[in-house]
């Protein structure tokens, strides 16, 4: 009695105030509720879970039950707090954090290390592995980051292998918080991952830095965890990091699972997905339901009314959803954005009604017409805003200056041509994705195939070098280097149009299974030849220099012929005409570096040639330049390669096909050949002319036996075509019969996959 005597003379703002609080106490207490199964207890120390995790002190019911019993969590209460663990109550997979709504967990991990003395004498070095059984690691929320100034680490799992490089010189040298290869890198970590390594090494035992860099250390770690600064380089401040992994239903899909209702997870008022991350599915309560989806009436409905309060007159609570309402005699949405309920008027007669829709369709016309107008008018100043600021005006200015040459030069193509061709960008139509871009299968108007690169990223401040490779690159006519067609400058981002080659690349021949027979020993060493001649041509037959600096077998890519096309210039320079080294942060491929231009960061033409020798290793043996599968002394191509040779061992590591096909005599020069371009010194190694000589010799041997190696060599060459000048003769390759040209500079990126 007397507390309705006092709801009486409280204002009756305050009395809906206290009952919305109410209601919106019972509604998250009933969510709290239905986290866990009657009985179960949901919290360790620290830490706060819901079903399907729990722990089986009061029953196996309390948690989701799977071979590998990924969901049970195990309390060790020998801690202050206690301590949540996976797999066991002394398992090195502490539980930090479970989240319902994301469906994630974080862990900690164990952190590798590789420690010198300042002699370069090793003290210690450990490599880590992590593995859940059915909880992928999350590719979104990590990444993998490498610590020094003299460390290259790797990151690797039954299916990938993947890493960074990190050097410098100096404690001055290094940027706090910037991890880009100076003192720290970083890198992503792939999808549908359960397991990795993690290898940490340095290439020069920390000599010389040990004072201010004795160890360096490796990581996988929840992105946003760590920030580089000077002072981790003294050593990991940290044994441990967190690592995040994403939770699921396990071997399943959502059709499979709902095929069978007594095992699927997914309750009432809740929907399934599949997992984008792993073989799994994952349960979601409705839109206007809150709870936990994997529990019988785990999914409440959320009463907007009294949270939210979204009407301004008569709100009514719908599973799911509500409802607002006038009273009677009134007209209006009564939403708080709309008019709200106001008394009904009826017209007065049927004309002001025609009157009044006649008016609202032309207005709606005009204001159409008026927008559409503006539309158009607005993409078209986007198109040439873009095409001033993407360099397009400078493109034409100097294509057109260099029509008069006997060099076609790129074609400029609009946005929307490129659309049509790769019928807007369809997911069907791509051939390949990588770190910078996405590129497309396209067909022109002219049933020309093509290959369309879409930059995912572009620095503006790169622009004019970004146009001079591209007017460099129209001006490119070599039979064996990807021909680029033309560019669009329209879009946010310039997109290129290169030739498309159809039959995939080098690497997809050699290794992968199946395709190793579709290239006999001729036609390997007719490919290691084009690709000799098209560094070569780089190198000396252009105007200025060019260096590829990322020879590998991936960025050879073969036609329907198997010709060889040198790609991927993505990481390539200029040499400066006055012959002055290039001195710039090492960049490459592991297991293709020249190991001198890695210590040194000295790019010279010799880093290709070495590059090349691995290839020609590659082509020789089957075996791939770096491996984690294969013997530690064995895991590196090149030192593998040079070893068998000086041990006589060279038969041995040869692929059976080459032995079966190939003259022992020839293996053995290519095999030599090879050797002296994987000399750790540059300049004991061959010129490119050298090696394609070299190369071009060998298959003139095999066209004409009669040719004896130990006679006159002008003979041998007389049959490769009379040279006129420095870079005729064996580059006589060339697809139009012309004299292949360049001029200025060169450089640019393509990504393709067959």
């Amino acid at each position: 009695m007397g507390g309705s005597m006092l709801l009486h003379r409280l204002p009756l703002r305050v009395v809906l105030l206290l009952c919305s609080l109410v209601a919106l106490f019972s509604v998250v207490t009933a969510d709290v509720v239905q986290t866990t199964k009657p009985g179960c207890v949901n919290r360790c120390g620290n830490l706060t879970f819901a079903y399907p995790f729990g722990m089986n002190d009061a029953g196996d019911d309390c948690y989701f039950k799977e071979e590998s019993k990924s969901f049970l969590i195990f309390c060790n209460d020998s801690t202050d707090p206690p301590t949540p663990r996976m797999y066991s109550k002394d398992s090195n997979f502490r539980v930090l954090d479970i989240s319902m709504e994301s469906h994630e967990i974080s862990v900690t991990v164990f952190v590798a290390k590789d420690c010198y003395n300042s002699s370069g004498t090793s003290l210690y070095n450990n490599d880590p592995h992590f593995s859940l059984p059915i909880f992928p690691i999350s590719s979104a929320k990590n990444k993998f980051i490498a610590v020094g100034c003299n460390t290259y680490a790797t990151f690797s799992g039954s299916t990938y292998v993947t890493g960074c490089l990190s050097s410098c010189h100096s404690v001055l040298d290094v940027i706090n918080g910037s991890c880009s290869g100076i003192g720290c890198c970083e890198t992503s970590i792939p999808r549908d991952a359960y397991r990795y390594n993690i290898s940490v090494t340095s290439y020069n035992n920390h000599l010389g830095i040990s004072e201010f860099n004795p160890c360096g250390y490796a990581f996988v770690a929840q992105d946003g965890f760590f920030s580089f600064s000077t002072d981790n380089l003294r050593g990991p401040p940290f044994d441990m990091v967190p690592l995040v992994v994403d939770w699921l239903i396990p071997n399943q899909t959502c059709d499979d699972a709902q095929k069978n209702t007594t095992t699927y997870m997914c309750r009432e008022n809740s929907n399934c997905t599949d997992a984008e991350n792993g073989n799994g599915y994952q349960c979601h309560c409705l839109k206007g339901f809150q709870g936990n989806p994997y529990l019988q009436n785990g999914c409440q409905d959320i009463n907007e009314c009294v949270i939210s309060q979204p009407c301004v007159e008569i709100c009514t609570n719908l599973p799911g959803t509500y409802n607002c309402s006038c009273p009677k005699g009134s007209r209006g949405d009564g939403k708080k954005d709309g008019n709200g309920c106001t008394p009904t008027k009826r017209f007065r007669s049927m004309d002001i009604v025609l009157g009044v829709s006649i008016s609202f369709l032309l207005v709606l016309l005009g204001v159409s017409w008026l927008y559409w107008g503006l539309r158009e008018r607005k993409i078209s100043r986007r198109r040439e805003k873009f095409f001033l600021e993407n360099g397009g005006r400078l493109m034409l200015q100097k294509i057109l200056s260099e029509r008069e040459g006997s060099i076609e030069s790129a074609r400029i193509f609009t946005d929307e041509e490129l659309k049509k061709a790769t019928d807007h960008y369809h997911e069907s139509r791509i051939l390949g994705q990588g770190g910078h871009g996405t590129v497309y299968r396209g067909i022109l108007a002219d049933n020309t195939v093509v290959a369309i690169k879409k930059a995912k990223i572009f620095d503006r401040s790169q622009v004019e070098e970004f146009i001079n490779e591209l007017i460099i690159l129209s001006q490119i006519n070599h039979r064996n280097v990807v021909k680029l067609i033309g560019c669009c400058f329209e879009t946010e981002v310039p997109l290129l149009v290169y030739k498309f080659v159809t039959n995939g690349t080098l690497s997809d021949h050699i290794h992968k299974c199946g395709h190793e027979s579709t290239l006999s020993w001729r036609a390997r060493l007719r490919i290691a030849g084009e690709t000799a001649g098209a560094l070569l041509y780089l190198h000396s037959c252009a105007s200025a220099q060019i260096l590829h600096r990322d020879i590998k077998s991936t960025n050879i890519l073969l036609d329907e012929n198997y010709t060889a096309q040198v790609a991927d210039f993505g990481a390539s320079r200029l040499v400066p005409l006055d012959g002055t080294q290039l001195t710039m942060l090492v960049q490459g491929t592991l297991g293709y570096l020249d190991p001198e231009y890695l210590c040194s960061s000295q790019l010279t033409e010799k880093s290709d040639v070495y590059s090349f020798g691995v290839v020609l290793a590659e082509l020789l043996t089957g075996l791939r330049a770096l491996s984690f599968e294969r013997a530690e002394n064995e895991r590196n191509l090149s030192l593998y390669f040079a070893s068998a040779i000086k041990g006589e061992r060279l038969f041995e590591i040869i692929n059976p096909m080459v032995l079966n096909e190939g003259n022992p005599e020839e293996i053995t020069e290519v095999a030599m050949l090879a050797n002296q371009c994987l000399t750790v010194k540059g300049e004991d190694r061959p010129t490119m002319r050298e090696v394609a000589m070299e190369l071009e010799v060998l298959r003139a041997m095999d066209r004409h036996p009669w040719l004896n190696r130990s006679g006159d060599l002008e003979e041998a060459e007389h049959l490769l075509g009379e040279r006129s000048s420095e870079c005729d003769g064996i580059l006589r390759s060339n697809a139009s019969g012309s004299d292949d040209s360049i001029s200025n500079q060169v450089a640019f990126e393509i990504e393709s996959r067959r």
